[in-house]
């Protein structure tokens, strides 16, 4: 049987979850309890600590977040910062990150800085951001969420409300508010997100 090389996206899931799973330990936090404050099953949560799943943005963010983890602090070292300068990211130099449900994420900050996340984010067309096309449990975290919509359509479920988002139309809420979002039509959207911890 050939051995079969690890792709990157599959070596980046499993260096986020490792990441993930060595902050939970550091923070004595039983896989149990953590799973239980992110809203998701101990299986799925172990999963994703062993690169066998990947998390939807939602869960990551919440993941981050209840861990008091900046998203740097979970990418390879150098992923998401591999410009000669601390401040600029160079297009085609970040790696992004596959997460569940057809979305892209793209780390876009250049420092370390646990109190935000600051990203491009692509939603492919059909999906939601929990994954699949079945009706998933909404995102809950601490923080709050800036979106500003760049291109595509993009269905934001928020405070029991759904609204639809075109290019240039922007959206901020609590993210302790029950949310999903998915890609309308046949393009996927894009969107930069900068979600404030706290």
């Amino acid at each position: 049987m050939a051995d079969h090389a690890e792709s990157p996206e599959d070596a980046l899931t499993r260096t986020v979850g490792a990441r993930i799973r060595e902050a939970r330990e550091a923070r004595g936090t039983s896989l149990r309890s953590l799973a239980a404050v992110v809203g998701v099953s101990p299986g799925m949560l172990s999963q994703i600590e062993t690169g066998r799943a990947r998390p939807s943005v939602g869960t990551l963010w919440a993941l981050v977040s209840e861990l008091g983890l900046s998203l740097d602090a979970v990418f390879p070292d150098g992923s998401s910062r591999r410009s000669s300068s601390p401040v600029v990211q160079r297009a085609g130099a970040r790696e992004p990150l596959e997460l569940s449900g057809g979305v892209t994420w793209e780390h876009l900050g250049s420092k370390d800085d646990p109190g935000v996340v600051f990203a491009h984010v692509t939603y492919r067309p059909g999906e939601q951001s929990g994954g699949g096309h079945e009706e998933l449990p909404l995102a809950r975290h601490r923080g709050w969420e800036y979106g500003y919509l760049l291109s595509g359509r993009l269905a934001v479920e928020v405070r029991g409300e759904r609204v639809e988002l075109g290019p240039g139309d922007a959206i901020s809420f609590g993210s302790d508010v029950p949310h999903r979002f998915h890609a309308l039509g046949e393009e996927p959207a894009r969107a930069v997100w900068f979600n404030r911890l706290g």
